[in-house]
């Protein structure tokens, strides 16, 4: 099982709608080396939720409910999500990167990249912030 981060802007689509939806279809990605983390998520994988914009924090969990297919034409691709539990309390940007744990993480390291892997130890680190 691998762990990703999925960025959303809450005023566009949020966790209050992916948690009213419960599963969604996560379209729209047209960055080259996010639709490849798409392509690389399995069924049963982990995910944070994390709001961009003026909240910049990881605000709850989803899993992967299916692999990658097309959205729209080649080389795009989306992948369903299922809501998980919201986090105690966000975790924030300024959190993230105050916590030494983190330090290697790829959304910290690309900020503009909205799929990205988190490593099983910084899974744990931003859940045990939360």
């Amino acid at each position: 099982m691998a762990h990703w981060l999925l960025k959303t802007e809450p005023e566009s689509y949020g966790w209050s709608d992916l948690v009213r939806e419960g599963v969604t279809e996560w379209t729209g990605v047209r960055n080259h080396a996010a639709a490849a983390h798409l392509r690389a998520m399995a069924v049963g994988d982990r995910v944070l939720i994390y709001h961009s914009g003026a909240q910049k924090a990881v605000v709850g969990t989803a899993v992967v409910e299916r692999g990658a297919q097309p959205d729209g034409a080649a080389p795009w691709v989306s992948v369903a999500v299922r809501a998980g539990d919201a986090l105690a309390r966000p975790v924030t940007l300024a959190a993230m990167k105050a916590t030494p744990a983190l330090a290697d993480m790829a959304m910290l390291r690309q900020s503009r990249l909205s799929v990205s892997p988190i490593a099983p130890g910084e899974w744990d680190a931003i859940l045990a912030l939360a």
